[in-house]
């Protein structure tokens, strides 16, 4: 599970049918959890907002965490951080 800031929001008009419907955010991990890549796309399903901390599944997880198994999706925003001690 990866931590990150929402920094952006993304339209996309054609997709795969699986993702008719889905809102997309541009996610900058924080700078402990940055990896190979700085940012990632994710799909949102909880309602998070530009300039909030988020919890993003990756993998099959996130598939399953946003309650789209057969969806091509490899991250989405399963949470919203209230209050992040330590970050």
């Amino acid at each position: 599970m990866i931590v990150g800031k929402v920094v952006g929001s993304l339209v996309s008009t054609r997709k795969n049918d699986n993702l008719i419907g889905s809102k997309f955010m541009i996610i900058e991990p924080l700078s402990k959890m940055q990896g190979e890549n700085s940012r990632l796309v994710a799909v949102d399903n909880v309602g998070a907002g530009i300039g909030e901390t988020v919890l993003v599944a990756t993998g099959s997880a996130a598939r399953v965490g946003c309650g789209m198994p057969d969806a091509p999706i490899d991250a989405a925003i399963v949470g919203i951080v209230d209050d992040g001690m330590g970050l």
